[in-house]
């Protein structure tokens, strides 16, 4: 169907990577009983529903709210949805990336603003791309020894109003000045300031550990494993073609319309679905490596504001609660690798590791909801599951991990079409595996994302026998 499925080069050539895995065992137990344990010890964990914002591109709609205000809807949403009582909820963890200094602990300032308890305590999670998988995860690890049964995950980004500070010299004199106890001394740094003191001191989406932004790592991908511009805005077509299909197909139930203040007309739906052609989409310049680079605005996620929620519990607490969940949460991996060469190979190196984790293959996996940071990004981790060299040197197998059948990866769109508030995609990406799970009726879904920082994640999902859309 796509071009880049047949176009799998040898790589020897162009790529140079650091990281490795420890070899693994791929003997392949299936039970495909719903209600399988991995040990008599463990708790069925489970995803009883998910819930976000409309994902609406920066500078939109959204851009004289707040953080809270997102954060807040999603968590109020999410009770509204499901009708758990207050009481129930005994813990919460919410990912943030970039921080509004007002509200620090935005899980917490979020939840008291949506009426839940104010005994029930609340933390924040940064981990980049994957603060919410992070969430999710954590209250997997919080119920599994005993400590909570009901825990809400979520995560919010906001990137209509980022953080800027002023330049470190200003912010040195202006502590300084805090202290300065006669007007002398205070005129004094006064007559200091230079007109260098006021440039702004402006984030970046960049790897601090080596300045560079993640378009240029798609890039270096995109030579690397011989992907072309045209495999790239291929791939960035079907994204935006299959969310425009689920969009007007009603699939998208996660999402919860949000009165804004002041603005007339409801928001409901994602606003960055855009289905264009292949000759508008070749019109595009590179955005990062001018004038040879292929990544491009059209083939790279935008920069987004939303906010997501979900409920996590034990299937006996659910049935108590009267709660009917949609799947169960079996396994997640967390990876790492270099930040520069490998900064977004995070899924090629945490798909072959939670399949292992679950005695799983590729094929026994019905659903893949897997994170598009970039097209380059998307292709080269299929080239490198289908790699028989990437797996010898880099994962330490014998063979290629293997590549998804198409029809189930990512069949509602991804991050491209549909948006990527950073700390909020992750709620987003389980609400579609459980939802898909049950619309197309599959056992199994995974799901992977790359991180800032070389950082990945793969968890895997089993539909719950009683689950509903």
């Amino acid at each position: 169907m796509f071009t880049f499925i047949k176009n799998v080069s040898r790589i020897e050539q162009g790529f140079k990577v650091y990281g490795s895995i420890y070899p693994r065992s791929w003997e392949i137990q299936i039970n495909k009983n719903y209600t399988t344990k991995y040990d008599s010890s463990s708790k069925n964990i489970v995803f009883v529903d998910g819930v976000r914002t409309p994902f609406l591109q920066s500078g939109t709609q959204y851009k004289n709210l707040l953080s809270y205000d997102l954060a807040r809807h999603s968590l109020l949403s999410l009770k509204r949805k499901i009708g758990f009582p207050n009481e129930a909820i005994e813990y919460i963890c919410y990912g943030t990336v970039m921080q509004e200094v007002r509200t620090s602990n935005i899980g917490r300032e979020a939840a008291l603003g949506a009426g839940y308890s104010q005994h029930t305590p609340a933390h924040t999670i940064t981990m980049a791309c994957i603060s919410s998988n992070q969430a999710i995860t954590t209250a997997m690890g919080l119920i599994a020894c005993g400590t909570y049964d009901v825990i809400v995950a979520g995560g919010v980004e906001f990137m209509s109003d980022i953080p800027i500070r002023h330049s470190r010299p200003m912010r040195s004199l202006m502590l300084q000045a805090n202290k300065a106890k006669s007007i002398g001394q205070k005129l004094s740094l006064l007559g200091s300031i230079r007109p260098s003191h006021f440039v702004p001191d402006l984030p970046a989406v960049a790897e601090f550990s080596s300045g560079e932004t993640m378009g240029h790592s798609g890039d270096r991908l995109a030579a690397a494993f011989g992907i072309t511009r045209k495999e790239e805005d291929e791939y960035a077509l079907r994204s935006h073609t299959l969310a425009a299909q689920a969009q007007r197909q009603g699939y998208l139930t996660d999402v919860v319309p949000f009165k804004v203040p002041g603005i007339e007309e409801v928001v409901s739906k994602d606003n960055g679905i855009r289905v264009s052609t292949p000759e508008q989409l070749a019109k595009l310049k590179p955005a990062f490596v001018k004038p040879y680079g292929t990544v491009t605005a059209a083939n790279s996620s935008f920069l987004t504001d939303g906010a997501s929620a979900a409920l996590i519990t034990t299937e006996e607490k659910a049935r108590l609660l009267g709660l009917k969940p949609k799947a169960y949460l079996r396994n997640f991996t967390y990876v790492s690798q270099d930040p520069v060469d490998q900064l977004l190979l995070g899924p090629a190196y945490a798909i072959p590791k939670v399949l292992e984790k679950s005695k799983l293959n590729v094929k026994d996996i019905g659903v893949w909801e897997v994170h598009e940071a970039f097209s380059a990004q998307i292709l080269a981790n299929l080239k490198a599951l289908d790699s028989d060299w990437f797996a010898q040197h880099y994962l330490k197998r014998s063979g290629k991990v293997g590549v998804p059948e198409l029809q189930k990866w990512n069949s509602w769109g991804g991050s491209l079409s549909i948006g990527h508030p950073f700390a909020a995609t992750g709620i987003r990406l389980v609400t579609h595996t459980a939802n898909r799970l049950i619309k197309e009726d599959q056992q199994f879904g995974l799901v992977a994302a790359c991180a800032a920082g070389g950082q990945g994640v793969g968890m895997i999902i089993e539909k719950h026998p009683d689950a509903k859309v």
